[in-house]
């Protein structure tokens, strides 16, 4: 149930995402158009995100059962795919955050990963 509830958001955010993208301009659609613009960016980022690390997964899983013979990988399941992809989908819209603010160098891209490192190092000690 999860893979389709996250699919039908992925593409109906994505669709939203490109008629904001081209009905309009950021002085046209205001402060609530720009976060909509933002929200819709990072739900598709989460969808494809999502699935991108779940088939990651298991091809590395199904790799690992050529070579390793005694305990070969598992890879994650879907739900755990998707408490990581939280935390990576955030990274793209961040990055997007600061260049349009102009503060875009090595230091909020050190801050951006750090956030992404700690946030999966949480979610892998905590999720079960």
């Amino acid at each position: 149930m999860l893979k389709i509830i996250i699919s039908i958001t992925t593409l109906a955010s994505a669709l939203l995402l490109a008629i904001v993208l081209n009905i309009s301009t950021p002085a046209v659609v205001g402060p609530f158009g720009i976060l909509a613009v933002f929200i819709f960016a990072y739900l598709s980022s989460l969808g494809v995100m999502t699935f991108f690390i779940y088939f990651m997964s298991r091809l590395g899983a199904y790799i690992s059962t050529v070579f390793v013979t005694r305990r070969p990988y598992i890879g994650l399941t879907f739900r755990r795919s998707y408490y990581f992809s939280t935390v990576i989908a955030a990274a793209p819209v961040m990055f997007i955050g600061l260049q349009s603010v102009g503060a875009i160098s090595a230091y909020g891209f050190l801050l951006i990963l750090l956030f992404v490192l700690i946030g999966c190092l949480y979610i892998s000690k905590k999720v079960n």
